[in-house]
């Protein structure tokens, strides 16, 4: 792997017809998290939540069962991660550290999410950056989760 693809990072956006205060909400509440941030046909459980920076949550995606087994980071259909808050700014910008629950070292280390939302006219532009990407996630497949994700998103809100 090379040192670029260790540090890799994507940047999705969408615009969303509802106020960032309501996109805050559904970022920071354990029942929105686990309806809409599966990627796909993914479904989501968190374990435990702590929202304040400094804390965090413990969430696991499933992978459905007519996909490939094998695919998952932490067991054949799931991916387990830990999400620390390190900013927590009601109603603009959401930050987490995020390190993935894996016996594989190539998605060991600290992943960072941000997110950011932008108040507009008749809604809020969502803009989602991920640094740090590990070497195992390739960053064309953590775009096309990202872009997945913020449809569910946009679907639950509005």
């Amino acid at each position: 792997m090379t040192d670029a693809h260790l540090r890799a990072s994507t940047r999705n956006s969408r615009f969303i017809r509802v106020p960032p205060e309501a996109l805050y909400r559904a970022f920071t509440d354990p029942a929105a998290l686990a309806t809409w941030l599966a990627p796909g046909d993914m479904t989501g459980e968190v374990h435990r939540f702590d929202y304040r920076v400094g804390g965090g949550y413990q969430m696991s995606l499933y992978y459905p069962s007519s996909e490939t087994p094998s695919r998952g980071k932490t067991s054949e259909r799931e991916d387990r991660y830990t999400a620390r808050f390190v900013e927590l700014t009601p109603p603009q910008r959401i930050g987490e550290a995020i390190t993935f629950d894996s016996a594989d070292p190539a998605f060991s280390g600290e992943m960072i999410m941000d997110v950011t939302l932008d108040a507009g006219e008749g809604g809020t532009t969502v803009t989602i950056v991920f640094k740090d990407i590990p070497s195992g996630i390739r960053p064309e497949d953590n775009e096309v989760g990202t872009r997945s994700a913020l449809e569910k998103l946009a679907r639950y809100v509005e």
